[in-house]
């Protein structure tokens, strides 16, 4: 059977993911892509005890990629059964306060971003600007001034790695530094290798709903500097983020609650699309489940195979598992925390394309349904293959101190299973929408490296061919506007079955978000996107309804924002003569990525 990939797939996997001889030609073809990267993984199988039939194993994981049902993150289908080898995505590097520490932190993640992996930093533990340097009597210049040192080597580095420097800054709310690491990115040029999130606690976020002050706290010596009225300060966060769509939030307290070894201290920060909360050291390998895929028909109804979602979950842990085996390690601390703990990060992407087969409102009722349905059988069958390979090749090392023992739980082979990640490059890949996001326009493409071809969503051709209504006129308007919303002339159930990102609520992202969250083991990334007209409370409101649902982190993008743009669609340009047509950007997740 043919590999089904539309061309700006194809287009993509040239750019980016097929091998190159010395002269920077393209040596391999799409499908030898995927059988290079089954056969590396299914490599994995002799390292256990047992009869294994390697063949037998990847021809499985070959059919889970190929079908599009199942892809790994971007690492391993560009580095799999190469001489790099280096699979993983996420990591998380500590930034210890000294010299030393900061640039041991920054040369491992140039090593790092080079093969491709996004890089956690939390920059809390450095002592704020102008305390005291003990050996040079000279006042320290604070932690922002380190991450633009971290951001400038990001930048250089990204001219020869596999695919561009991504990180995440993190700083605690009570860091002395923190307004000024708030404001760090209202400049459009600075930080553009950086997210930013503040880390808050429970205890903060009743203290700004009260108007109550807290402390700031000197990392270096423990001893309060200065105090700020949390209220404020939870202000000026959604003022900077209303503006550039930075800071993120992360809620500390949600996030230890799901720590599967807090023996071993709590997590310090996340990956750069904020989904995986790790120790130091620790990394995670990722991948995702194509739900549009799924999908089957029967008298003219759409449902969802689970039996088959199930299935294909099992095989993909095991994809996951194995990977941690036959991937090399940047550094041997890495590797160390990495086999401890055998963290993998299975989640969906595809889901705005289940809803628009099932016909059901992104963000409605029974929407929020079918995200906790989806991600609830995910979470039970990935759980129960880590079991299963736990009693084949033996628990994470780690499990014996893990919460997991503590409750007397049967032992698994890896100490987290389910994220939910933005699936940028893998979902064009798979021909479907990224992550749990809804739909960003209905007609788009793609700019950077590769131009994708703008053409109105598949399902919605589909939609307007049952209507009679695949005139050009239409055609084209939701070309330039990519929206059918203001379409009086359409029915009033199509529009709002096919709103795209700006046009659903905050609340109803977050109650998708909610939904998602509950079933899964590290975190959800996932982007609260506004209308150019929204508002600072807005803002406001969003952080607080997140915090309130239980989610791990949010993060909201305004359109018009002048960050992270990758998507246009075509706008007129009023203030030009007759119909010609200009690009116009659209708000793109910010912490989009493969």
């Amino acid at each position: 059977m043919a590999l089904e990939l539309s061309e700006t797939a194809r287009q993509l996997l040239r750019a980016r993911y097929l091998r190159r001889d010395e002269q920077g030609q393209v040596i391999e073809t799409e499908e030898e892509l995927f059988w290079r990267v089954a056969r590396a993984i299914a490599a994995a199988e002799g390292a256990f005890p047992g009869r294994h039939d390697e063949q037998a194993v990847a021809e499985q994981f070959h059919e889970l990629m190929t079908t599009r049902r199942f892809l790994p993150n971007t690492p391993t289908l560009i580095n799999a059964g190469t001489e790099l080898g280096q699979l993983l995505a996420c990591f998380v590097l500590p930034v210890p306060d000294s010299l030393d520490g900061i640039f041991k932190a920054l040369r491992d993640a140039a090593i790092i971003q080079q093969s491709g992996g996004g890089t956690g930093f939390n920059f809390t533990h450095l002592r704020p600007r102008g305390d005291l340097v003990r050996s040079t009597k000279r006042p320290s210049s604070g932690p922002v001034s380190f991450i633009r040192i971290f951001d400038v080597a990001s930048d250089v580095i990204a001219t020869e790695s596999v695919r561009g420097g991504a990180n995440m800054a993190i700083l605690r709310f009570d860091h002395p530094d923190v307004r000024e690491f708030i404001a760090a990115k209202r400049d459009p040029q600075a930080f553009t290798h950086f997210n930013f999130s503040v880390l808050v606690t429970d205890a903060f976020m009743a203290a700004a709903a009260e108007g109550r002050e807290v402390e700031l706290i000197n990392p270096r010596t423990g001893a309060a500097q200065a105090t700020i009225n949390a209220k404020a300060l939870l202000d000026e966060m959604a003022e900077n983020a209303w503006a550039v769509g930075d800071p993120g939030l992360l809620f500390f307290d949600r996030i230890e609650r799901d720590n599967p070894t807090p023996a071993l201290g709590p997590l310090e920060a996340t990956n750069p699309c904020g989904e995986v909360p790790l120790l130091p050291y620790e990394a995670c390998c990722l991948g995702s489940l194509n739900l549009a895929a799924f999908i089957q028909e029967h008298d003219g109804r759409a449902f969802l195979n689970e039996e088959e979602l199930v299935r294909a979950a099992g095989i993909a842990i095991r994809f996951l598992d194995n990977l941690l085996e036959v991937s090399r390690y940047p550094t041997p601390e890495i590797e160390a925390m990495c086999k401890a703990n055998r963290k993998v990060g299975l989640g969906i992407m595809g889901f705005a394309d289940l809803l628009l087969h099932l016909e059901i409102p992104y963000g409605s009722p029974p929407a929020v349904q079918v995200a906790d349905r989806v991600m609830g059988l995910i979470q039970h069958a990935a759980v129960a293959a880590s079991q299963a390979l736990a009693s084949q090749r033996g628990p994470f090392p780690n499990f014996p101190i893990s919460r997991y023992a503590s409750a007397g739980q049967q032992p698994r082979r890896n100490a987290t299973v389910t994220t939910v990640a933005p699936t940028g490059s893998i979902s064009i890949i798979a021909g479907c929408s990224s992550g749990i996001e809804p739909l960003y326009a209905l007609a788009y493409q793609h700019v950077g490296e590769f131009i994708g071809v703008i053409e109105p969503h598949p399902l919605l051709l589909r939609a307007l061919q049952r209507l009679g209504r695949l005139d050009p006129e239409l055609l084209r308007d939701i070309e330039v506007t990519g929206t059918i919303s203001h379409r009086d002339d359409l029915p009033e159930s199509l529009r709002m079955l096919f709103r795209v990102a700006d046009e659903i609520s905050p609340a109803e992202h977050l109650a998708i978000q909610a939904a998602v969250q509950r079933h899964v083991e590290n975190a959800v990334s996932k982007t609260i996107n506004l209308r150019q007209e929204a508002t600072v409370d807005d803002v406001r409101q969003a952080f607080t309804l997140a915090h309130q649902l239980g989610c791990k982190g949010v993060t909201v993008f305004r359109e018009g924002s002048p960050r992270g743009q990758v998507l246009q669609v075509l706008g007129h340009c009023l203030s030009c003569l007759g119909e010609e047509t200009v690009p116009v950007e659209v708000s793109m997740n910010r912490r989009a990525a493969g």
